[in-house]
């Protein structure tokens, strides 16, 4: 499997590239990444350096991918974080290329515009042009509650209203949204929610609530449920396997006070979770 990673890197810690790429690497992927921002460090320490690249440089890079003649054997496309609207059209034109080669290729958006707490934190045009653009073109979408909120429009307190928000979502033209932290009233105190929906169909993983603040976790789980999607079809089996395997990082990286989910040093649970969680049908 090949798959194109259009996001953001940084050169200490993971979050964007750094914390999707290896995580695909290490379940026998071949990734081609393109960065969007190359940073020293991710924003949640307040102060980095580095730069933001334009459209221009992400299709440059793609256009020497084809050049190569590789563009029709990329199975997927995976974008996160975008840095400004032009990488965006770039990212969609990606997209466009891709298909047009290989119409059977899966393009997953994960939406990076905000979170609970923080509120929107990209720049201006972003969120629009997710919605607008991006969402439309996608297969497979991954917010969080809060993106899913402002992409649909509607309130998530609930599961029927989160159902209902997935499947706003999903008529913008996405056939698979993955709801990476949901907290509903149905969700107890000491967990968290995951949530896939498909095809008129729900499926819910619930783990326990740990209690950290890393960055990079939303990354992982989008790279992971688009590895695990294309190569089992199955939204519930994506959900099950990527979460699990998340919630194994998250758990290593909180076990050893690291500010920096433990991407190299928990690796094995990309592979093989230590710890499984069932799928419900909601």
């Amino acid at each position: 499997m090949n798959i194109l990673s259009i996001q953001s890197h940084v050169a200490f810690g993971h979050v964007g590239n750094t914390s999707a790429v290896f995580p695909m690497q290490r379940l026998g992927v071949e990734v081609w990444a393109i960065h969007t921002v190359q940073f020293s460090n991710h924003t949640g320490y307040g102060a980095w350096r580095g730069r933001v690249f334009d459209g221009p440089a992400i299709e440059d890079l793609v256009a020497g991918i084809a050049e190569r003649g590789v563009l029709g054997t990329c199975d997927g496309v995976l974008s996160g974080y975008m840095g400004s609207a032009d990488i965006g059209t770039a990212i969609v034109a990606a997209v466009a290329s891709v298909r047009a080669l290989n119409p059977k290729a899966l393009y997953a958006c994960d939406p990076v515009m905000g979170d609970v707490g923080r509120g929107i934190y990209v720049r201006p045009g972003i969120p629009e042009f997710l919605r607008a653009q991006a969402v439309p073109a996608a297969d497979i979408v991954t917010p969080n509650q809060f993106e899913l909120n402002r992409l649909s429009g509607l309130p998530t307190g609930t599961l029927a209203e989160t159902k209902r928000a997935v499947a706003s979502v999903q008529a913008l033209g996405p056939r698979v949204v993955l709801v990476t932290s949901l907290a509903t009233d149905d969700t107890p105190a000491d967990a968290i929610d995951l949530m896939a929906g498909e095809g008129g169909a729900f499926w819910r993983l619930r783990t326990p609530r740990l209690h950290l603040d890393v960055n990079g976790a939303g990354d992982a789980i989008a790279a992971l449920f688009l590895v695990h999607y294309a190569r089992t079809g199955s939204a519930a089996l994506a959900l099950g396997m990527a979460g699990a395997s998340v919630y194994g990082l998250l758990r290593r990286t909180l076990e050893a006070g690291s500010r920096e989910i433990l991407t190299v040093a928990a690796q094995d649970e990309f592979v093989a979770p230590s710890e499984t969680f069932p799928v419900e049908t909601v």
